[in-house]
């Protein structure tokens, strides 16, 4: 999502476009997804700063491709790039203090103290963390189903709901979806809801999957403010990203979860891309 604000930061107008993480659908996409937004905006106002929160920008390489990328686009100066992680803390802590804990397809925990630095925890994709994610708890509800299926695991809920979602009646017609088809990684986060839905219905598998998800993200969140030495005074936990609208009791299990007396933890309300029009507006302004 893209947003296009004045010199004040009210928003003017907004822009959706597909997913752009850059090693998940590679820079030439995410070009294509840039472009898009950009036009959509500069056709009737110039722009004269762009900040990108996007993810899987994690290293000045991968700052360096996205800067490329900006600058083919004809944004060669006043120009920031982000971990998507950045725009959401800012975006729902405007002191730029405190903890995100960011989860969407993927999940990472991210944190300022008051003094500059920074921590992250996490969001190292999908084979070395992301756990509490869109994607860990699709991936989580398929093999649930799967091993309900073949006697390997407690009957669950899910195996009906996943199976009914791929359009599968047993396992012969999983495993096409699942390996020839290449099932993506955002058609497996895809299955997350699922997770909720069978929770609601009282599913001891699928709230522990819930619980185990919250407590990963609460222990990434910890993890940082220990990085961090917050703890003394009061400090901001917010909780950001798709796997919380997909699973809203995932906010009640991080919550559970947390074992910080001074963090003060809430639902990021707002959009995320407002973080970007005020980091874009710091330019302008320096």
């Amino acid at each position: 999502m893209g947003l296009l604000a004045d010199e004040t930061g009210r928003v003017l107008g907004e822009a959706r476009g597909d997913g752009a993480n850059l090693y998940t659908h590679g820079e030439l996409h995410v070009e294509k997804v840039f472009d898009g937004i950009i036009e959509t905006f500069a056709n009737d106002h110039p722009i004269s700063a762009v900040c990108v929160g996007i993810a899987g920008v994690d290293r000045p390489y991968d700052e360096g491709v996205i800067r490329n990328v900006l600058r083919r686009l004809g944004h060669r100066r006043n120009a920031r790039v982000v971990n998507d992680a950045v725009i959401a803390l800012t975006a729902g802590a405007p002191e730029r203090f405190g903890i995100v804990v960011l989860a969407g397809t993927g999940s990472i925990a991210y944190g300022a103290a008051r003094d500059g630095r920074t921590a992250r925890s996490g969001g190292f994709g999908s084979l070395l963390a992301d756990e509490g994610s869109g994607y860990w708890l699709g991936h989580q509800a398929l093999r649930a189903a799967v091993r309900a299926s073949d006697g390997r695991g407690q009957p669950t809920r899910l195996k009906d709901l996943v199976f009914a979602s791929l359009g599968a009646a047993s396992m012969a017609d999983v495993i096409p979806k699942v390996y020839e088809q290449a099932m993506p990684k955002h058609g497996i986060a895809a299955l997350a809801p699922l997770v909720e839905q069978a929770r609601a219905e009282g599913d001891a598998v699928a709230a522990e999957m819930i619980r185990r998800g919250g407590a990963e993200l609460a222990l990434a969140a910890g993890a940082v403010a220990r990085a961090l030495g917050l703890g003394g005074e009061p400090f901001p936990v917010v909780l950001a990203g798709g796997a919380f609208k997909a699973c809203p009791s995932l906010v009640g299990t991080v919550v559970d979860a947390l074992d910080m007396p001074a963090a003060r933890p809430a639902p990021l309300t707002v959009e995320p891309a407002l973080g970007a029009v005020a980091l874009a507006l710091e330019m302008l302004a320096a």
